[in-house]
């Protein structure tokens, strides 16, 4: 088994100067909490914030760093009045500018943590600058596993997962022959629907696939995660950061979300990682590695908890995971195709277009239209992104 990780260990150096892309989400803003609470370990080089001027400013104020991102020019006109007097960051504005923070000399870890596909050009790049990347971005893999591979293994860079699957995963792995696995278990909740029929969730609400029972989070990933389409995603890069093929990445659904993941071994033992559902946890072991944080939350009380349970996923009710392991096992830009068709549908369903069960539909019809190629550049990657995405959308008008 081999992983980009392989590079590590990583020097316990601090303070380390971060760059966080995507500070404005739910992981930036959980990032940024265990940043506040260990200012000697951490400064805040640069901040991204898409177009939620409001909250960057809120983070910029707080924090000072000297440069801050937004994605258009609209966003700049609202934020730069909000700085407080005295503080006149540089602000860098559009895609290219998350490129210029990503690879920037000074900065010694990126925090990847943009939604979708748009991450993709950012974390490549500081993959080929040798960064020290911590991902939360799980679409960057999925579309360009291959690149991040080739990239890193030629610029020395370094990519820790922040997924809580894929942290757990790494955690149960730290000092064993990775030779030695036999099988890599992601564990899901089963989201809001878990339990329910194909027929019985043709009336899902917005408001309902918004409401994950366990973790709070943004709304794309919430809808991904009441699809199961975001295990799938997590399946393929769980593929391209531990080197194991679909045949060894398995799915079972745990509602407790207590057991982030297991890596069962040779000799059939299983190490898994167990915490509280709060995504502070794996962001603090990826910024922190080697070492731990102590994180302000409360301890598990596993007597309280009584029992944990798993079962098998429904692929029937949730067939978005039985795609993506199709689309992994088929390889080249397929899983770029499943990918964009599902942020199509996505966007959709949050907007009122369509019913939540047609965000599967549309990615199946997507992948059987897709004309599969080898994913070699980012030009390839890009190119089968676009055309799966106008396809989706032809699709939707046509409907």
């Amino acid at each position: 088994m081999t992983a980009y990780i392989s590079s590590l260990p990583i020097a316990a150096d601090f303070p380390r100067r971060l760059v966080l892309l995507g500070s404005t989400g739910s992981i930036g803003v959980s990032a940024l909490k265990v940043v506040a609470d260990n200012p000697e370990r951490f400064t805040v080089l640069a901040l991204a914030g898409a177009r939620n001027a409001a909250r960057l400013a809120e983070q910029a104020a707080q924090f000072r760093p000297p440069l801050l991102a937004v994605l258009d020019e609209a966003a700049a006109g609202t934020l730069l009045p909000l700085l407080p007097a005295g503080y006149a960051p540089e602000i860098l504005i559009g895609p290219d500018a998350y490129v210029q923070l990503a690879t920037l000399a000074e900065a010694d870890m990126v925090l990847a943590a943009q939604v979708g596909a748009a991450g993709l050009p950012p974390a490549l790049a500081a993959a080929a600058a040798g960064k020290r990347i911590a991902l939360a971005n799980k679409e960057a893999l999925v579309l360009a596993g291959d690149l991040f591979r080739r990239a890193c293994a030629a610029s020395g860079g370094s990519i820790l997962p922040v997924d809580s699957e894929h942290n757990a995963l790494f955690q149960a792995l730290a000092g064993h022959d990775g030779h030695a696995v036999r099988r890599l278990i992601l564990t899901a909740s089963g989201g809001p629907f878990r339990g329910r029929t194909k027929a019985q969730m043709a009336q899902v609400t917005r408001e309902q696939a918004l409401a994950h029972p366990n973790w709070s989070m943004g709304a794309k990933i919430s809808i991904d995660s009441a699809t199961l389409m975001n295990k799938g995603l997590e399946v393929i890069e769980a593929h391209h950061l531990f080197g194991l093929p679909a045949e060894s990445i398995e799915v079972v659904v745990h509602p407790q979300s207590i057991v982030h993941s297991l890596v069962e071994y040779e000799d059939r033992s299983m190490l898994a990682q167990l915490g509280p559902p709060d995504m502070r946890i794996a962001i603090a072991y990826a910024l922190s590695y080697p070492q731990r944080l102590p994180l302000p939350l409360t301890p598990l009380d596993l007597a309280a908890l009584g029992r944990l349970t798993f079962e098998a996923p429904d692929l029937e009710a949730f067939p978005c995971l039985g795609y993506a392991f199709a689309a992994l096992r088929a390889g080249g830009t397929c899983p770029v195709a499943l990918n964009a068709a599902n942020e199509v549908a996505v966007e959709a369903f949050l907007a009122g277009r369509i019913g939540f069960s047609r965000i599967p539909d549309l990615v199946a019809e997507a992948l059987e239209s897709h004309e599969n190629g080898p994913a070699e550049s980012l030009d390839a990657v890009l190119a089968a992104d676009q055309a799966a995405r106008e396809l989706a959308r032809r699709r939707l008008q046509n409907r």
